[in-house]
């Protein structure tokens, strides 16, 4: 069944030979610059959103260094003023949850009691919104402590990416793993 536009089009072609060489260029053009803009865009897009990714991560670690050296200064600078803090899982047996203001790390004064390495980060942006998942160890002293998983979520504001939150569980092998690296170095 041929449309009206179907039946224009073939006649105009039909009745205007000159246009159909036009017709033709316009749609070879086009057609070109699509797939131009295809080829360039997704790759525009993957090197911001690559970079975003790096950006976010570099955060996640930034705040696990300032709470493993008591740098208080350093994370107020990372994390929101409203910013929460929770853990998850089981210590000595007994199932436990925590949800807590950053203020608890922000106003503490003194060098910190632990150590808490991540590794294998990954990250997922969207806009203004990131989401950061890392595995992570923790050494009370030389200690080991326990493992797990930190997520962070954070927010773009004036350019900046800060933590809105932080939680994290509270594992053992094998169901986290040790920082590659072995032990940290003191």
């Amino acid at each position: 069944m041929n449309t009206f536009a179907d039946t224009s089009v073939a006649a105009a072609v039909q009745h205007f030979p000159q246009i159909s060489s036009v017709l033709m260029r316009h749609l070879i053009r086009s057609l070109a610059a699509a797939v131009v803009l295809t080829l360039i865009v997704p790759r525009a897009h993957a090197q911001t959103v690559d970079a975003e990714s790096k950006a976010v991560i570099a955060v996640a670690d930034s705040v696990l260094a300032a709470l493993s050296s008591g740098d208080s200064k350093m994370l107020a600078r990372l994390t929101m003023d409203s910013a929460v803090v929770g853990g998850a899982g089981l210590r000595g047996g007994v199932e436990s949850a925590s949800l807590r203001p950053w203020a608890v790390y922000i106003n503490r004064t003194g060098p910190s009691t632990f150590t808490e390495r991540g590794f294998g980060a990954t990250a997922r942006v969207q806009d203004r919104v990131a989401q950061v998942w890392m595995p992570y160890d923790l050494y009370l002293g030389d200690k080991w402590s326990h493992c797990g998983v930190d997520t962070f979520t954070l927010m773009k504001r004036e350019g900046h990416w800060r933590v809105a939150s932080l939680i994290y569980t509270i594992e053992q092998p094998p169901a986290c793993q040790k920082h590659p690296a072995g032990p940290p170095k003191r």
